[in-house]
């Protein structure tokens, strides 16, 4: 157990760890192209936020969180999603005070969910999340829609389709829940023990159920599209004007709902099609009351979390080869006692911007060139007594075989 990573984690090996770079670079930009600052967030914050947060109904609450008791008696949980915490840092540092929209991203944070490891999903994975906070126009969801859905078509995943529902507000559900639970009275004996709990307190779950009888319970039940206000039917015409703008092919889900409980108006997913079936790669909605439920002034808000797990998992089964970067530019070889003059010119070349390294094992000069063939280094540079008394140093380009000699100063802008 010792040297066993726990069950529903990863390590991320250095040979692999640029593919994790590419993709993070790729969402770095496209979150600044549309005005997005990173924010950083604790790996644990205290549990009632989550328990107020996300919904003491979710499955995320009642089975999945990772809580415990510090050392002070408080109830502390490893976050299991990263809206609630990016909410509470909006109001620990007023910045709703500040010019709004407050658009911030997070990205490779941990999420920790105690469920069984499935593919692109394990107990602890990562997540490259966007929050926009006092923008109440559609045009705003439809934004980040299109973000998502331009940034994973950037990075190569096809087949993929958006879902979009309405799941409206407070003025409107209650009339939909009271339709549900008239709908679902009759089936109750066919759900299952989660479901039976969640008909009283929050129906909507029951829609988000993946039990296949409960999936069979409510395949003709009423749509929330049919209870909405005048507002939320609006919001929505609003979103789909904006998407019928794009080209991006999107539908109406109305069994969306997601699965946590601050949504409000707009959900949505990104989902793909592979060889095992679909498979949702990003999902998000609006929270319009979630900052004024955990302290707040009321605020609108949108968002969306994507895995980068699930990402990575798509493009290999797609056969995407992610760039693999040289890991030198050159590598510095020596024989004799010209350790200290090779240690000199790696640092030289490095102040000048390259990647630059040098044999520390004590290697024989056939070995370190052996070394250096294995990293696919394109210039090996070599210093012998000749080339040391010179002041020079030998280039060797190590896909065409060619050799030159120039002086020190100069092996830099040679290599370059």
């Amino acid at each position: 157990m010792l040297t066993q990573a726990p069950r529903g984690t990863r390590d991320v090996l250095p040979a692999d760890s640029y593919r994790w770079q590419y993709l993070e670079s790729k969402m770095r930009l496209a979150a600044a192209e549309a005005g997005y600052r990173e924010v950083r967030t604790p790996v644990f914050e205290h549990t009632e936020l989550f328990l107020r947060g996300v919904g003491d109904t979710t499955d995320i609450v009642q089975k999945e969180m990772y809580t415990f008791q510090d050392k002070g008696d408080r109830s502390i949980t490893l976050k299991p999603e990263g809206t609630a915490g990016a909410v509470r840092c909006l109001l620990e540092h007023n910045l709703y005070a500040d010019a709004l929209p407050c658009k911030m991203y997070y990205l490779n944070a941990p999420v920790f969910r105690y469920e069984a490891p499935q593919a692109g999903r394990l107990r602890e994975h990562h997540q490259f999340g966007l929050e926009c906070f006092g923008a109440q126009d559609a045009s705003v969801d439809a934004e980040l829609i299109l973000l998502a859905y331009n940034l994973l078509r950037s990075l190569g995943v096809s087949n993929l389709s958006v879902n979009i529902n309405s799941i409206g507000c407070p003025n409107c559900r209650p009339k939909y829940h009271a339709a549900l639970k008239a709908y679902l009275a009759d089936r109750l004996d066919t759900l299952c023990g989660d479901c039976r709990n969640r008909f009283e307190r929050n129906p909507l779950r029951v829609l988000d159920c993946k039990v296949p009888t409960c999936k069979a319970a409510v395949a003709d039940a009423p749509s929330m599209l049919d209870y909405l206000c005048d507002d939320c039917r609006a919001h929505f015409a609003k979103l789909q004007a904006c998407l019928g703008q794009t080209e991006i092919p999107f539908r109406i889900d109305p069994r969306i709902v997601r699965g946590l409980d601050y949504y409000t108006k707009t959900v949505f997913e990104l989902i793909t099609t592979t060889k095992d079936g679909s498979l949702t790669v990003c999902g998000g909605g609006r929270y319009d009351n979630l900052v004024e439920q955990l302290g707040g002034d009321p605020l609108p808000a949108v968002g969306f979390g994507m895995g980068l797990e699930r990402v990575l998992m798509l493009l290999d089964g797609e056969g995407i080869e992610i760039p693999r970067p040289a890991l030198y530019d050159v590598f510095v070889t020596y024989m004799g006692d010209n350790a200290l003059k090779a240690f000199s010119l790696v640092q030289r070349l490095r102040l000048a911007g390259l990647k630059a390294d040098m044999d520390h094992c004590g290697r024989s000069l056939k070995a370190q060139f052996k070394y250096a063939g294995k990293t696919g280094v394109r210039w090996v540079a070599t210093i012998g007594d000749e080339e040391a008394a010179a002041g020079k140093v030998k280039l060797k380009n190590m896909e065409t075989r060619e050799e030159c000699l120039v002086p020190v100063a100069e092996a830099a802008a040679a290599v370059k």
